[in-house]
């Protein structure tokens, strides 16, 4: 894995105490990065495309609402970046407030409307008679509890939020969704990491031709060659109505055969390839799955190699 120099610079969604910033901070090489904090996504890429930073770190999929349009498609259209790795986070609402507030003392709750959204079951259960006041992010959230906030309103947030704005935890996991999580991806303006056996590649396939069968033929490709998906999503080409490309995740490194093989007969015959990126994959490795696709792969190679050892 590419590991971040300290003295690079990291810009990611702020401010402070967001998703985005407590996802940085799990990487150890990454938290000890310059962290520049952006007002939004599109200026974080904006920022590492530029060169005003080595880094740009910005959600990209969330299990719950899908994939992170901005990201996706500032990289499949706008921007040329390549992803160096991905960060995944599980995300953890709390419910926040100053220090000596306690919960029978709650009148209000202020938070990002999906935040509010997402604690439904919570609130209603806990805090039926509040009101709610919306902010732009959870982390301004906690933020305008310590600019303006009283001893009776409180705050759903990150429990980086709270440490940073040093407000208490009146109750951790709030969330209708435990299994909450958001993927993240790091990326640069060049440079593709080298394999590590656990990898992802990310693409985007625009069809050359909007026919019957089309994606059929594309995803047949992969089938083939017995090289998985973790990731597929319809993208608006932004030319016209009706036309589509896919963004696809799919496990592998451009470096290994079987997956620069595949990509390059998608570019031959199915559609136009945008490279987001190889990078080393997050979680746990699939290690029995990939060695028996590279052992049946490896064994059909040797299989065509004798057969044509045969000729004349």
């Amino acid at each position: 894995m590419a590991q971040a120099k300290p003295t690079q610079a990291i810009a990611f969604l702020g401010p402070r105490g967001t998703f985005h910033e407590q996802a940085l901070l799990t990487e150890p090489d990454l938290a000890g990065a310059e962290l520049r904090p952006m007002s939004s996504i599109a200026d974080v890429l904006e920022a590492a495309h530029a060169g005003d930073v080595d880094l740009g770190l910005a959600a990209i999929e969330n299990s719950i609402e899908g994939g992170v349009n901005i990201t996706v498609d500032t990289l499949a259209f706008d921007l040329d970046l390549l992803i160096q790795r991905e960060v995944i986070l599980h995300i953890e609402l709390c419910l926040v407030a100053k220090p000596g507030t306690a919960l029978a003392d709650i009148r209000r709750v202020v938070s990002f409307p999906h935040a509010i959204a997402q604690c439904h079951k919570y609130l209603a259960r806990e805090l039926p008679d509040v009101a709610f006041d919306t902010t732009s992010s959870t982390a301004e959230a906690a933020q305008s509890l310590v600019e303006h906030g009283d001893s009776e309103t409180a705050a759903i947030a990150t429990a980086r939020a709270a440490e940073a704005y040093e407000l208490n935890v009146l109750k951790a996991d709030i969330e209708d969704h435990p299994e909450n999580r958001t993927r993240f991806v790091l990326v640069a303006r060049d440079g593709i990491p080298p394999a590590t056996g656990h990898d992802k590649t990310s693409i985007v396939a625009f069809q050359r031709a909007n026919r019957p069968g089309s994606l059929v033929n594309i995803l047949q490709e992969f089938s083939a060659r017995a090289i998985n998906l973790s990731h597929l999503q319809s993208r608006p080409t932004k030319r016209e109505l009706g036309d589509y490309c896919f963004v696809i995740d799919l496990i592998g490194h451009i470096a290994d055969e079987r997956v620069g093989d595949c990509l390059k007969n998608i570019h031959a015959k199915q559609a136009d390839v945008r490279f987001l990126g190889s990078y080393p994959a997050a979680g746990e490795v699939a290690a029995d799955a990939r060695r028996d696709a590279n052992l049946a792969w490896d064994q059909a190679e040797s299989w065509l190699v004798g057969l044509r050892g045969r000729i004349g």
